[in-house]
Parts: C-alpha cells; sequence; structure tokens
C-alpha cells in the first residue's frame, strides 16, 4: 500500500528557510510585506487569505490587506494596484482571483509590476517561467508540486512526469518548472485520447484537470507518485480532489491527500517568494 504525502512538513520546512532569510532583512531594516488584495467578500477567498496570513507571519513576513467592494469599478481597482506598485515598503502583491464580472481580468494581471508578482499571474512572470529567467515568480501551487517531491526525496531527473491539465495557473507552469528539473513531461488533458494509457507511463503523475475524480485506478500503476492538485467539494459536502485517492492508494508508491496534500504547501511558498521578492528589490 502507498504512502500518503502529505505537505504539512514540506510547508514547515520551507516557512523555516523562509524565516531565516526573513530575518537577515529585518536586520537591514527590511521588513518583507505582502499585500493581499481582495475584492468583494467570498468565502473561499476570505479562507485563503486567513490561511497566507498566518503562514507569512510564521515566516516573518508583514501582511497588509486591502478590501474592495463588490461593487468596486475596474479603475479604483487598477489605481489601487498602481499604488502598490509604487509603494517600495510592498515587496509582494497577491490579487485574490476569479474577480467579479465586471473586471477585465486580463487587464488587472497586465497592472501589476512582474516584480512584485509572487503568484506568477503576470506575462513577465510567465516569460520568466517559461524561459528560466528571474523575472517575476512561478505560480505557487505549481511549484508547490515541485517542492513537496524534492522535500520528499522523490527521485526526478531523468524520470518521466505526466501532467493532466494545461491551464497557466498549474498544468503549463509545473510542466515547465518540471524540464528545469531535467525530467520528460508531457502535457495532455481530459480530451486527449487515451488518457489512462498516457497517465501510466509516468513516474511523477499530476493531475490538474478541475474535474473532480476524473481520475482512478485505471489511471495508475505501481510504483508511480501522484500529486492531486484538485480541491472540490464532494456530493458528500466533504473537499475531494481530481483523483479517486481510495481506487489508488494500493497500487500507487505515493499519492497526495486532499485536503492536506499539495495545497498545504501553497501558502508557505507565497511566503517564500514575498521574501526573494523583497531581497530582489534591494
Amino acid at each position: 500500500m502507498g504512502f500518503l504525502l502529505k505537505g504539512a512538513e514540506t510547508a514547515a520546512a520551507l516557512t523555516e528557510k523562509a524565516k531565516e532569510r526573513a530575518l537577515r532583512l529585518h536586520q537591514r531594516g527590511v521588513e518583507p510585506t505582502l499585500a493581499i488584495l481582495r475584492v468583494g467578500e467570498r468565502e473561499d477567498d476570505l479562507a485563503y487569505e486567513r490561511g497566507a496570513a498566518k503562514r507569512c507571519a510564521r515566516a516573518g513576513v508583514a501582511v497588509r490587506s486591502f478590501a474592495l467592494s463588490k461593487e468596486a469599478g475596474q479603475s479604483e481597482l487598477l489605481a489601487l494596484i498602481g499604488r502598490l506598485n509604487d509603494d517600495p515598503s510592498v515587496h509582494g502583491v497577491l490579487i485574490m482571483r476569479p474577480l467579479p464580472p465586471q473586471f477585465d481580468d486580463s487587464a488587472v494581471c497586465r497592472a501589476l509590476s512582474s516584480q512584485k508578482d509572487v503568484d506568477g499571474i503576470t506575462e513577465g512572470s510567465m516569460a520568466g517561467v517559461y524561459s528560466g529567467s528571474q523575472t517575476g515568480f512561478a505560480p505557487c501551487t505549481a511549484q508547490a508540486c515541485v517542492e513537496l517531491l524534492k522535500y520528499h526525496g522523490i527521485a526526478i531527473t531523468r524520470r518521466r512526469a505526466v501532467v493532466v491539465g494545461r491551464s497557466l495557473v498549474i498544468g503549463r507552469p509545473v510542466a515547465m518548472l518540471l524540464l528545469a528539473e531535467n525530467m520528460t513531461v508531457t502535457v495532455c488533458h481530459t480530451k486527449t485520447e487515451n488518457l489512462p494509457v498516457v497517465c501510466r507511463e509516468a513516474d511523477v503523475l499530476i493531475v490538474a484537470a478541475g474535474k473532480a475524480g476524473v481520475l482512478g485506478a485505471e489511471s495508475v500503476r505501481p510504483g508511480q507518485v501522484v500529486l492531486d492538485v484538485g480541491i472540490h467539494v464532494g456530493a458528500d459536502n466533504k473537499l475531494c480532489g481530481d483523483v479517486r485517492t481510495a481506487e489508488i492508494e494500493a497500487i500507487v508508491q505515493a499519492v497526495t491527500p486532499v485536503p492536506g496534500g499539495v495545497g498545504a504547501v501553497t501558502a508557505s511558498v507565497l511566503a517564500a517568494h514575498v521574501v526573494t521578492a523583497a531581497e530582489r528589490q534591494i
């Protein structure tokens, strides 16, 4: 039977490293600071904001929250982003998305400085991920996948990865990050022909399809490591992922639980990105 690849230990280790670096910045008179920008009062946004603030506090990162009403307009939001871009005391900006329908999401992303884009939403950050440069940052969840594998000593160099999902948030950037680790990467999606066959070819299978329970026992083989990036509320009102975990945990080498897997690492990556942004800006 495989083991559950939990994220708590990875998150704690990343937070401790970020805290050490933040302390060195504090000694130089710099307080790494994250601005969280939220529109409206969506419960999932509020929950993530609370979790991010707690993790940042443990890492020695200050958090400032900026909330606009859900009726706010595009110009109001862009003006706030502009002020945060120009504020030297703010090192990273996290914009809670998706935004309400009256906003032009692409324009909002373009307005943010890539130097302060600690969650990889700007074109500058995406270019940095694809080119391997240090412009901006990778999306936190995509990087959390790599950090989880590394922390648990999962062999990845020269191994085969299959990523199910092609979004700019997880699928495509995590493929680029794995390529940078010298993995051979296949990116597929729910419309890929013979998807289970492709999935079984992987040493590391990352599932970010955005559909609850889309993969199960038919898509895995013994010896695989499976990272389930999905998170949904199931018919039983419990959280679940893109993988039918109960079917595969007796087959694979390891699988991340939902919740408590990749998602548990994401806020720690965010805090570390803010510290890095502060280091770069000085």
